[in-house]
């Protein structure tokens, strides 16, 4: 793991996850633990309404709780109700946190390699909907970032699960002097959140 991901991700307090968001994350363990227990491949898909904030913080820190753990066979994903483009505001917090971020096309929906290992294929972050490829149509987890995303996706064809697990929206400080620390907040709530699912499995 790259250093940097790695000193990130090691000063994440495990304290800081009240009893009420363990409750929250613990279907999404259960889940986890599950697909380890049959030995079957772990697909995690986060949606938010527009796959640009919240659902990429939760599909690049699932993959590196895994990584970390040493948990085989997960695959993590991201989507949205709609297609955008994954805000530069969410890939500068990523790069905060340590993580190396290459922006590989210049278009209105730019394609970004995000490393958090040396040895590992770093993940294509781009934005898309739900069931776009390269993400899963069946056989898969749906885990609802936001509220919107959760009302107005009653279905969610081929999720084996959906498990609503809500983060409130960085974009509200958006364009504010709050905007670097609203983010970085909110990757690192994530990210320890994702730590707690990985470290009960």
């Amino acid at each position: 793991m790259i250093p940097s991901v790695k000193h990130y991700f090691e000063a994440l307090n495990l304290d800081e996850v009240s009893t009420e968001r363990q409750a929250v994350l613990q279907p999404l363990a259960n889940y986890v633990k599950a697909k380890i227990t049959s030995q079957q491949p772990i697909n995690l898909t986060f949606i938010c309404t527009h796959n640009s904030r919240r659902s990429h913080l939760g599909q690049v820190w699932a993959q590196v709780a895994a990584a970390y753990f040493g948990i085989k066979n997960v695959h993590s994903f991201s989507g949205g109700t709609e297609a955008t483009a994954c805000n530069p505001r969410t890939i500068a917090a990523f790069e905060r946190a340590g993580l190396k971020v290459t922006k590989t096309t210049e278009s209105e929906n730019p394609l970004y390699e995000i490393s958090f290992d040396d040895l590992t294929a770093p993940i294509i972050a781009f934005s898309k909907v739900y069931d776009q490829s390269p993400n899963p149509t069946q056989g898969f987890a749906a885990v609802m970032t936001c509220d919107h995303a959760e009302a107005n996706c009653p279905f969610i064809p081929g999720a084996e699960r959906r498990l609503p697990i809500m983060y409130i929206d960085p974009k509200v400080s958006d364009d504010t002097p709050e905007e670097a620390a609203t983010y970085d907040a909110r990757c690192r709530q994530i990210a320890t959140e994702m730590k707690w699912v990985f470290n009960n499995v």
